[in-house]
């Protein structure tokens, strides 16, 4: 298991500077560690719309987002995600934690849990997987593809994969 204060150092040592989302259990630890940084930027937003449009409003001031959501929130945010993000090239990191994945969840996480990735294929938002052994690969992966693409990368984060 990963500890959320060391996933957070990963994200802020491999570049990402600016954080905004919308809590969810599996990553509370993560956000409470950023919220802490006083080095860092976390804003909370009331929905991942929101949460996206204040990274791309700090994208275009000089920093690099991430955002941090549930994978319902997709479905609240496809739209910002591609009338905004891709047609302008506005990257930004999208760790998303996959509520729902492979039926082990709520069942109201269940519909999403199945169409997660679909959806990210249909726009064409590269994405992979958060564990514990790859968390510092996968970021620095999306931080590449944020940076060279312009496009927004999307990483997935299970239960488990965090304290």
């Amino acid at each position: 298991m990963l500890r959320s204060e060391e996933f957070a150092k990963i994200l802020t040592g491999a570049g990402y500077d600016f954080f905004s989302g919308v809590p969810c259990s599996l990553i509370s630890g993560v956000i409470l560690s950023l919220e802490k940084n006083p080095g860092i930027s976390y804003v909370p937003a009331v929905r991942e719309d929101v949460a996206v449009g204040l990274a791309a409003g700090a994208y275009l001031g000089g920093k690099t987002p991430c955002v941090l959501m549930q994978n319902s929130g997709l479905g609240q945010c496809l739209n910002a995600l591609t009338s905004l993000n891709l047609i302008y090239q506005i990257p930004c990191l999208l760790i998303v934690t996959w509520r729902g994945y492979q039926g082990h969840d709520a069942p109201e996480h269940d519909v999403m849990g199945k169409v997660s990735t679909k959806l990210l294929d249909a726009i064409d938002l590269p994405h992979k997987m958060v564990s514990h052994k790859n968390a510092e690969s996968v970021v620095g992966w999306s931080h590449r593809v944020v940076t060279q693409r312009k496009t927004p990368s999307v990483l997935f984060i299970t239960k488990g994969v965090l304290d």
